[in-house]
């Protein structure tokens, strides 16, 4: 097994879905950091937390991460709180901490329980504390009104203690980095990486290998729109309509339509454990009294108290990874009084989604720009991230680009081993972000 050394330096693609780790060595090997046990996943770890009480643990709570927090959330679901896709919230200001249990957790603080349990996992390949750590970024964070500054300020906290000097690297920057390592000749290359809370894009010139600087940034653009906005909207058509969306309830004489809030944060995989609390609970209970349809607002009632995040998330995922080789794939989540069963084909999905890649699409006319580039221009093109295998985003660069053009590979790696050999480089300034 790789493990950190004397002149070692690591680089760690945080991921809004999964999260990779590479070991660069002084001896110029890059290796994954895999992971051990029988949860373990290879070098994958998902980016998901789970609490439960433990009067043996410290302050009561204990926690687990990666697939070893979705083991203990499916062994006992009723009294976990399990949390995934935290990232999506870094660069939110109205996301000040999570309440779990009758603890509140910021997003930092959250942040490094997550650390704690990947470097646990990792069989003692990270036993050691690395000189340089160069952790992966998003252009744009996720978020309607993003704060790059919290964004930063929240992740400095994370990572505090982590290496010994810790720089930050924009995400397709790093698959870029990863691509070149293949090849052979000079080119000027898109890469577009589609992880689960943003879809970013560079544009780099590639030099001959052995050049003094192999890769130039040439311009870049990011949007706050990938897979899991994809996974909101299978949620908003398929299961919604099922707990009370677009019903009513009375106030004061008056029939109004329920707030649309409750609906926009159940779909949300980043804030959908969070409403298991107090506060909203009792108010979807007393919207529960008032509605038209009481039945549907007590399914989503019963869906939070049952902690069934995971399993709605696992259902929608299997779908969209369906959907992605076939023309129809049937739909099915059982749990908590909810029983939902539908076929649905490509084309109705591809319809959902539409407005969400035409903005991903908008967003790459923005990189071509800010790199004064022509689509003629290009010479390759790199897919990276498990959404750039929806068909329909991948149709963009077809067309656009030709198929020839296009190059995938490493979807859920190729970050992290470019960041690990960006570790490597002396002089850090022409990628630190």
């Amino acid at each position: 097994m790789k493990t950190i050394t004397p002149g070692s330096a690591l680089g760690l693609d945080f991921g809004t879905t999964n999260s990779v780790a590479a070991i660069a060595s002084a001896d110029g090997a890059t290796d994954l950091v895999e992971f051990t046990g029988p949860e373990a996943d290879g070098a994958v770890f998902r980016s998901a937390l789970c609490f439960w009480h433990d009067e043996d643990a410290r302050g009561g709570l204990a926690v687990e991460a990666g697939p070893w927090a979705i083991s203990e959330y499916l062994a006992y679901p009723e009294d976990s709180r399990f949390l995934q896709s935290f990232k999506s919230v870094a660069a939110s200001a109205s996301f000040e901490s999570a309440s779990v249990f009758e603890k509140r957790y910021r997003f930092e603080e959250l942040g490094r329980l997550f650390l704690d349990r990947f470097v646990a996992h990792a069989g003692g390949g990270l036993k050691e504390r690395p000189g340089r750590v160069v952790v992966g970024r998003p252009i744009e964070y996720a978020g309607a009104r993003p704060d790059p500054a919290l964004a930063r300020q929240r992740y400095d906290a994370m990572f505090s203690g982590f290496g010994a000097e810790i720089h930050y690297v924009y995400e397709p920057l790093a698959a870029a980095f990863s691509y070149a390592s293949r090849l052979a000749d000079p080119a000027r290359l898109l890469v577009a990486d589609f992880g689960g809370g943003t879809s970013d894009f560079s544009i780099v010139q590639l030099a001959e290998p052995g050049a003094a600087r192999r890769c130039l940034p040439l311009g870049h653009a990011g949007i706050g729109i990938a897979g899991d906005r994809f996974d909101q909207r299978i949620v908003d058509r398929l299961i919604l309509p099922m707990l009370g969306k677009g019903g009513s309830y009375q106030s004061f004489g008056k029939i109004l339509e329920i707030p649309r809030g409750y609906f926009a944060d159940f779909a949300d995989w980043s804030r959908l454990a969070l409403m298991r609390n107090r506060r909203t609970l009792d108010e979807l209970r007393r919207l529960q009294r008032s509605a038209v349809d009481g039945d549907a607002i007590g399914r989503m009632i019963a869906v939070i108290e049952n902690e069934l995040g995971y399993p709605l998330y696992d259902a929608v995922g299997r779908l969209k990874r369906a959907l992605s080789t076939d023309d129809k794939a049937h739909f099915h989540f059982s749990g908590a009084g909810l029983e939902i069963d539908a076929d649905v084909d490509r084309s109705d999905f591809e319809s959902w989604i539409a407005e969400d890649v035409a903005q991903i699409e908008a967003t790459l006319d923005r990189a071509l720009a800010a790199a004064g580039t022509r689509e003629s221009e290009i010479d390759r093109v790199f897919l990276t991230g498990g959404t750039s295998l929806t068909p329909m985003v991948r149709a963009i660069f077809t067309r656009r680009f030709g198929s020839d053009a296009i190059m995938s590979g490493g979807e859920l790696t190729s970050i992290a081993h470019g960041l690990a050999l960006i570790a490597r480089e002396d002089d850090l300034a022409p990628w630190a972000s």
